[in-house]
Order: structure tokens, then sequence, then C-alpha cells
């Protein structure tokens, strides 16, 4: 009987020291929730924004050169200089332009003579008609040599390229570096333009006068506005894109051709998700970005995609996130996915 009574006590005792010894090992084992602090998700109307990037070119290129052959007498300008409409920049040799001036004035005699005596009926009509035929070909041609021995600027720009020099006889081939046949190469450099590839899916959107942006390295502190000039109609079957031309004005000459920038074009204001950026992580060794959210008091978290930054916001693209998400802004480099935190003031 005492033995029996012993032995009760000793299992009483046993099983209060594993009952004691269960209690402890789950307290250590308790996972303690991480202080965080959250900022619900709210939407926010936002310009839409297509970036791309490209090489800036002269509005208008013309490789000058006179339509004939011959000596040049002198050439005005350098590489480099500004010229504007109308400037007189090569003058040809005038040997056959003052030749035909010659001719012309007889010409314009026998023409004098011809109609006198077709009034009075004095000239027969296939003469009359050869007078006529011959002046006309002659003014004719002293146009064509005065536009061709006096080379005038068509446009308000720069000189680019010089490929003789005073004295030389212009053959019609491209010699000194010029890819095309002329004596100098000028360019209108205000306003510029670029050509860009977009994807097809932003054909309706973009259309002629989309306002762009335009930003080059080298100026980090300026935004060049322009507008979309020419959408072309057709889109490449191979590569799913449509060409447009946009114009951007230079009126200070900031930016030159060849430059390389970001354009950015302006389709419309959309309402999207944005958050502080400093709440986006980046798993490391990848480029995939996430965030952490507030599910029933336990760290969630969510892969996004980066949209549009505005200073120190960016836009989320996630399907998992909505408007009224809590969104963990501080202590989210401690949690994991899954765990439980406790959010602060």
């Amino acid at each position: 009987m005492i033995k029996n009574i012993i032995l009760s006590a000793l299992a009483i005792a046993v099983l209060a020291g594993c009952s004691k010894k269960k209690e402890a090992s789950n307290s250590e084992t308790a996972v303690e929730a991480i202080p965080v602090k959250v900022q619900k998700l709210a939407k926010e109307d936002i310009f839409r924004t297509l970036d791309y990037t490209a090489n800036l070119e002269a509005d208008e290129q013309v490789f000058y050169a006179p339509a004939a052959t011959g000596r040049i007498s002198k050439i005005y300008v350098e590489v480099g200089d500004r010229i504007k409409k109308g400037q007189v920049l090569v003058d040809m040799d005038k040997t056959n332009l003052k030749q035909a001036e010659v001719q012309l004035k007889n010409l314009e005699t026998e023409y004098n003579r011809a109609k006198l005596l077709n009034e009075t009926q004095s000239i027969s009509k296939q003469a009359y008609d050869a007078a006529v035929t011959n002046y006309e070909v002659a003014k004719t041609n002293i146009e064509f040599l005065r536009e061709n021995t006096q080379m005038l600027a068509p446009f308000n720009g720069v000189v680019t390229g010089k490929y003789f020099e005073n004295g030389e006889v212009y053959t019609g081939g491209a010699f000194g570096g010029a890819s095309k046949p002329s004596i100098i190469a000028i360019e209108k450099i205000n306003p510029l333009k670029a050509k860009v590839n977009l994807s097809e899916q932003y054909f309706l959107s973009v259309k002629k006068g989309t306002k762009v942006e335009l930003k080059s390295s080298l100026f980090p502190d300026r935004v060049f506005e322009g507008t979309v000039n020419i959408v072309y109609p057709t889109i490449d079957p191979a590569s799913r894109t449509f060409t447009v031309e946009v114009r951007i004005p230079n009126e200070d000459e900031a930016l030159r051709p060849g430059m390389y920038g970001t354009i950015n074009f302006f389709i419309g204001n959309t309402e999207t998700i944005v958050a502080p950026a400093i709440a986006v992580l980046k798993l490391q060794g990848a480029n995939d970005r996430y965030v952490f959210v507030n599910r029933n008091g336990k760290a969630k978290r969510v892969a996004v995609t980066l949209g549009k930054r505005f200073e120190d916001k960016v836009e989320l693209i996630s399907n998992e996130l909505e408007e009224g998400d809590e969104l963990i802004v501080v202590g989210q480099g401690r949690v994991v996915d899954g765990s439980p935190i406790s959010i602060t003031k």
C-alpha cells in the first residue's frame, strides 16, 4: 500500500516536471512580433509617359553644290560659321554667265525686231516663232547659270563641311570626305528632330502634336520640350513598331545633331498606386523588386514592377496590391514573408 502511494507521488512529480519543461520550450520558441510602420496605399492622378532613347538629327541637311561643274571663284564660309537665309556662300566662275548674257542681249534685239515685223505681218510665222523660242531658251539658260554661279543659303543654319578651296574645279564628284557630291555641307539645327520606333500598342495613343520632353546627360538640369511632328502610317511587321518623328526647338543651339537623349512621350493622365521609394526592396543578385504589406498582422511579400518615378515616390504595378492596403514603410528590411508584425505610430 505504501509502495503504491510512493509510486503515484513519483509519477505526479515526473508529469509536473514535463509540463514545466514544455511550457518553457513553448516560451522559448515563440516568435516576437517585429515593430513596423505602415502607410495606406492610395491612387494618385499622374501623367502617363513613354520613355525612349534616340539620336538627334538636324531638321534639314544639304550637301550644297551647283548643278553644273566649274571653277570655284570664292567660298565665303568656313566650317562652324552661322549662316542666314539668302546669304552668299559660294561664287563660281562667271565666264559662262557673262557669255550667255551677251548672247541674250543679241537675241533680245532680234526678238524685239521680230515682234515689230510680226505686228505688220512682215515676217513669216516660222521666223517669228524661232526668234521667240531662242530668246526664251536664252533667258532660261541665264536663270540657270545665275543660280549655279552664286550659291545662296536656303535657310538659317551652320556650316558643317567644306570640301574644296578657292580656285579648285568642282567636277561633280564627292571629295574631301563628303558623302555626296558637294562643295560645302550646311545644316539647320533649330529646331532639331529625332526618329523613334514605338511599340504598336501605342499607335492610337501617340498623335501629331503629342507633347514630348527631351533629357540629355550633358544638361542634367534642363528639360527640352517638343512635340510629335510626324506619325508614320504603317507598322513594321517584323519588329511590331511604328516610327514617329519629334521636333525639339533649339533656340540657343545648346543641342547638336548626333547627341543622344531620352524622350518622354506624354500620352495622357491615369490613376495609379504611388508609394515611397524607400519601401521598395530589391532581391539580392537579381533585378526583381518587392514590397511588404500587412496581412492580418503578418508581413506579406508582394512582387512589384516599378513605373513612373516622382522624386521620392514611385509607381507600383502589381495585381496583388489594392488601394487601402497597408504598406510597410519602416522596418521592412527586418521582416520576411509571414513574419508577425506589430504596427507602431
